[in-house]
């Protein structure tokens, strides 16, 4: 009896025989799961320290997703690519895809995908490996209710827009000269919605008493929305330039060939100005717009666009632009036959848009930054029409050069261009 319970008590020789395989099998998992944790959390940090923001990331069976926004780099090609770097050295997983979400004011724009390769035919990966599109599949839906660091929301920006116009309409004096610094408050409030309150300072002004004062310039609330298959939205209410007040919608769809794009303005204004800190508005109110499409020339960088328009005077109107986009600037000329205007309608001139030093800043935590406008530009009206075919702006920051920012063609061209 003695000796059958001893005979019990000892081990079986397969059930040690399991036991240790358990234990290598453990064992050989632990490293890669620490080293996936370790390379998570260094990737994200290193990108909140290069002062990017809304950054996260998720990943499962099919891929590995980052999102950021910009907001270091005054030039999204230039950021974008830093980052694409930082990734490729310390988070770019093995034996499946790398996707990363491009966000602005928490709403996404473009997504960079970088497909799986065979550690045994590549050895290395770089920036022109990365497919740059409008694209997201449906990462963001699985990425966008994730924890995010750096967050970007209620964080206040500082902007002095410099406004620099020219007319030559009096013989008694070659040009008329109207110099402004404008410095703007830009803050966002949640997911797409930005708030701009703009004071205009006069530095040299030949147009009249109207603008000699200092007063407000742009003070708007604007939302942006991404809608279904390539589509963007963003509605405005406030004050706009121009001496125009109210309400303003723009919308563009990209094609699924993204060189090609279809774009519409619907806009309600009355015309209102300040003087001496009066608001002075008159009662008619406008209905303007816009319909139109794009076409985009990848090799040089060139859009053409031809839009059917309503002005601020009612009349109806075609414009032509043909833009040509490089890294610090943007030229391009324009062309309109417009209702009711001199020269039997017709009319045009140059536009050109310049990025404004300094080309990298950061924030420290909610201190508010001061820095100049993303960029500088100027239209030049040949015609010398005073009246007709006029509209106006309804955000401070809407121009030629940042409509182009996020361009997936222009980015990967950018990406490319390492010269930085």
């Amino acid at each position: 009896m003695n000796k059958n319970s001893h005979i019990l008590a000892l081990p079986n020789k397969s059930i040690i025989n399991k036991h240790l395989i358990k234990i290598c099998i453990l064992l050989i998992c632990i490293p890669p799961i620490q080293s996936y944790s370790q390379n998570e959390e260094t990737t994200i940090n290193a990108l909140v320290k290069m002062g990017f923001e809304n950054v996260s990331r998720i990943e499962d069976n099919k891929e590995s997703i980052f999102i950021i926004e910009n907001t270091p780099y005054r030039l999204n090609g230039i950021g974008i690519g830093k980052a694409i770097d930082l990734i490729q050295q310390t988070g770019l997983p093995e034996n499946k895809d790398c996707r990363l979400i491009i966000l602005n004011n928490n709403i996404p724009q473009i997504s960079l995908l970088h497909k799986q390769i065979n550690n045994d035919s590549v050895t290395s990966t770089g920036r022109q490996d990365w497919v740059v599109s409008y694209e997201l599949g449906d990462s963001w839906k699985k990425i966008k209710n994730k924890e995010i660091k750096n967050s970007s929301l209620y964080k206040i920006d500082i902007l002095v827009y410099p406004e620099f116009s020219f007319q030559n309409y009096k013989l008694s004096r070659v040009y008329d000269i109207l110099l402004n610094l404008s410095p703007a408050i830009e803050v966002s409030l949640w997911k797409g919605m930005k708030f701009t309150g703009q004071i205009i300072i006069p530095i040299v002004n030949n147009y009249g008493v109207r603008y000699e004062q200092v007063r407000p310039g742009f003070i708007t609330l604007s939302q942006t929305f991404r809608l279904p298959q390539r589509t963007f939205l963003t509605s405005s209410v406030g004050l706009f330039n121009n001496f125009r007040w109210g309400f303003d919608a723009m919308a563009k769809h990209f094609l699924k060939d993204e060189r090609f794009s279809v774009e519409g303005r619907l806009g309600y204004t009355g015309r209102g100005y300040f003087e001496n800190w009066a608001y002075y508005h008159g009662t008619k109110w406008t209905l303007t717009g816009e319909l139109g499409g794009n076409i985009y020339w990848p090799l040089y960088n060139t859009q053409f666009s031809l839009k059917a328009e309503r002005y601020l005077e009612g009349e109806y109107g075609l414009r032509f632009d043909m833009i040509r986009h490089f890294r610090y600037t943007s030229i391009g000329f324009y062309a309109m036959k417009v209702e009711h205007a001199g020269n039997n309608g017709f009319n045009g001139g140059f536009r050109f848009q310049i990025a404004l030093p300094p080309y990298r800043y950061k924030r420290k935590g909610y201190i508010p930054r001061v820095m100049t406008s993303n960029n500088f530009g100027i239209s030049y009206n040949a015609g010398n029409e005073r009246t007709y075919g006029k509209g106006y702006k309804s955000q401070a920051s809407d121009n030629i050069m940042q409509e182009n920012s996020f361009n997936p063609y222009f980015i990967r061209s950018e990406l490319l261009n390492q010269n930085y």
